[in-house]
């Protein structure tokens, strides 16, 4: 029987009580009065308990890269759960965490060679920040305490990314908790002169060089790490402007600061190579990664980081703990299974070579909806895309939802709206004839919402 106020779904295959879960990032009381629920998934589909198929045009949430349920992922799944459930990550091991480590390092740019394994992108942003710090103290530099972030940027929820992030409303109700010494550069988005970019905007570079201002105001002396997303995702898919991360690196190494690259989102083909360091020829010093290393399948995140990070922390006797840190579930053999099979379908099918061959005929397509109503500019960066519309007066965010809203329950597809922002980050696996369906049903959807 359901509680007071819930709302009941009759079919066997769907829960008969919404009360209960307190669902993450969720408008819940809107959602339980009008639930969407999906119960099954194979390749580029969602299924509903009516058998109705809902193309997921966001890979799950940026992570399943690979599409839905691959053969290959569930029976390395299947055959790790019945041979190898578990085993501690403090002062023990199992094979598969030292190959999939081998097998990130490998893919990783310049000496970006140590692999440190968590469960989220949230806890591989606290993981990097935590090393960041570690690793001036063990400098003999523990002077330098800031941590810089940027407006807009999405690093996780634990307390360092939102400390670090620049999203406000992940912010505003925890603020007298936030990590102090942390300042954030500005965004790099200005719509009067990058509206309707494939790609990385020409116009921009210059906001690197506020960092420079920041280092005047606080002094390099006193400046760990240097926190951004390649391309800012959740906040509405920002590319960089060309030179950007480049002026950036160049300005950290000047003072000595160290870079991490939060590649969460963008890691693992989404911008058409293995990382978005890859792509832009810049090496961080730490990468973040989580969500496309299984496909979505098992939570697993992780930072690589470079030769010089992880020597500093080496010293010390040999019998004593390096560095204080780590999760029970860190290299969980199940998401270690998941992991490699992932990689290895990554490689077999050449899915990042494809997302870059695909990257000009999406952004083709995504820019037709240029001139449709409300649509203030249209954004895209490898397999990626997000459409701004303009906000109903005294109701931001209503325009988006409702489009989010519809396009599942009228349109049969998945997008994701940040405020009126929709985004777009299908599975690499998406075939042209699929592009223009997305598109097509992005049209009906902006139209309905007008």
């Amino acid at each position: 029987m359901s509680r007071s106020g819930a709302q009941p779904i009759t079919s066997e295959v769907q829960p008969n009580d919404l009360s209960a879960y307190w669902m993450p990032f969720t408008a819940n009381r809107a959602f339980k009065k009008t639930p969407r629920i999906v119960t099954r998934a194979k390749g580029m589909h969602y299924y509903t308990a009516d058998g109705r198929a809902v193309m997921d045009t966001i890979a799950g949430l940026w992570c399943c890269n690979a599409g839905h349920n691959r053969d290959s992922i569930v029976a390395a799944i299947q055959a790790q759960a019945e041979t190898l459930d578990y085993a501690a990550p403090f002062q023990f091991a199992h094979p598969l965490g030292f190959q999939l480590a081998s097998r990130i390092a490998d893919m990783a740019p310049g000496d970006l060679d140590h692999v440190f394994f968590t469960n989220s992108g949230s806890e591989a942003v606290d993981t990097a920040l935590k090393m960041a710090l570690g690793y001036w103290h063990a400098k003999g530099e523990s002077n330098r305490f800031r941590l810089i972030g940027r407006e807009r940027g999405y690093h996780g929820i634990g307390f360092g990314g939102i400390s670090v992030g620049g999203i406000s409303p992940n912010r505003k109700a925890f603020a007298t908790a936030l990590i102090p010494g942390v300042d954030h550069l500005p965004h790099h988005y200005d719509r009067a002169q990058q509206a309707f970019t494939k790609g990385e905007p020409e116009y921009g570079a210059h906001f690197a060089d506020a960092l420079e201002g920041i280092v005047a105001l606080h002094d390099a002396s006193t400046i760990a790490a240097v926190i951004i997303e390649p391309m800012a995702g959740s906040t509405g898919v920002l590319p960089p402007p060309k030179g950007y991360l480049q002026r950036l690196r160049q300005i950290c190494d000047k003072y000595g600061i160290l870079l991490i690259f939060d590649e969460v989102i963008t890691g693992f083909g989404r911008l058409g190579a293995a990382f978005a360091a890859e792509r832009y020829g810049v090496i961080p010093d730490m990468i973040t990664f989580a969500k496309g290393v299984t496909s979505g399948t098992a939570p697993m995140g992780g930072v690589i980081a470079r030769k010089h990070i992880h020597d500093a922390f080496m010293k010390g006797p040999e019998h004593m703990v390096e560095f204080f840190h780590g999760y029970t579930y860190s290299a969980h053999p199940v998401a270690c299974a998941a992991g490699i099979a992932a990689l290895d379908l990554y490689r077999d099918e050449k899915l990042f070579e494809r997302t870059k061959k695909l990257e000009p005929k999406w952004a083709d397509a995504i820019m037709g909806l240029k001139g449709l109503p409300n649509v203030l500019d249209i954004r895209t960066l490898g397999l990626t895309a997000a459409v701004d519309l303009a906000s109903i007066p005294d109701a931001v965010g209503k325009r988006g939802y409702d489009a989010m809203h519809l396009a599942f329950e009228k349109f049969n597809f998945i997008l994701r709206n940040t405020g009126d922002t929709l985004a777009l980050t299908p599975p690499l696996i998406i075939s042209e004839d699929e592009i223009g369906q997305t598109v097509e049903n992005m049209a009906k959807v902006i139209r309905a919402v007008a």
